[in-house]
């Protein structure tokens, strides 16, 4: 059953499944630039790591805070490795990502989206009926253009239209 205001008419919806172009629309999740700025961040973090651990400081640095850096800085290199990987998907279905766990959303569960256009990454934020977020990245052109056309349509709207 579909709430008041929750989401387009299913005429609405083809629509923007027609006009999105032929599905799926698969790319990756990340910039490359973004990803590359991210691995380069990376190295000159684990050089820092290096030049402290050589240097004349370390045996002041405790070995509770030794291991708490690299903890850190290897779940940065998951991350990383995952950014680097990570693919956007839009089908018949609904919309996912590969991710450390697999991001999915069924067309009949957002209830309202929302196109984020930050520098890093362009975002789709879709909301489901109980509020849970569920943000997807888009890192090429057309899944950019897919997800501004998909947040016009899935847009807040109030009750009753």
């Amino acid at each position: 059953m579909k709430l008041p205001g929750a989401g387009p008419t299913p005429e609405e919806h083809a629509a923007l499944l027609d006009e999105i172009g032929p599905l799926p629309i698969r790319g990756m999740a990340w910039p490359m630039w973004t990803k590359v700025l991210a691995w380069l961040i990376l190295i000159f973090i684990a050089a820092q790591l290096f030049r402290a651990a050589t240097g004349p400081q370390a045996h002041h640095i405790s070995h509770a805070v030794a291991a708490c850096l690299i903890v850190g800085f290897l779940a940065l290199v998951v991350v990383g490795r995952f950014m680097m990987f990570s693919e956007t998907q839009i089908t018949d279905d609904g919309i996912e990502q590969s991710w450390i766990t697999r991001r999915k959303i069924s067309w009949s569960e957002i209830h309202f989206a929302k196109f984020v256009p930050l520098l890093a990454s362009k975002r789709l934020v879709c909301f489901t009926a109980t509020g849970r977020p569920v943000v997807f990245q888009a890192g090429t052109r057309q899944l950019q253009i897919a997800f501004a056309r998909i947040s016009l349509v899935y847009r807040r709207r109030p009750p009753g239209r």
